[in-house]
């Protein structure tokens, strides 16, 4: 009898998403992520201004509400929620 859990391959933490210190990112880059954030959950709802929340985005990135991920796979970043 074997056990299952020890015949499954451990995740490579190098394809781990992670969260990136926004001191890190350069003002440029936050705005980008912020008006992302803006046109993915607020330009397609019949939002006649999306980028109207760009400072109640930031707001919550200062704050903590929403942090900068980066999928090292995909080779990407975006705001969201921490875990």
């Amino acid at each position: 009898m074997t056990d299952e859990a020890a015949l499954q391959p451990e995740p490579d933490p190098r394809e781990e998403k992670f969260v990136v210190d926004t001191e890190l990112l350069t003002v440029d880059q936050l705005q980008g992520l912020v008006e992302e954030y803006c046109t993915r959950y607020h330009g397609l709802n019949d939002t006649e201004n999306p980028f109207a929340e760009r400072e109640r985005v930031m707001a919550a990135v200062r704050r903590g509400d929403l942090v900068v991920w980066f999928d090292p796979v995909e080779n990407t970043a975006g705001l969201g929620v921490p875990e």
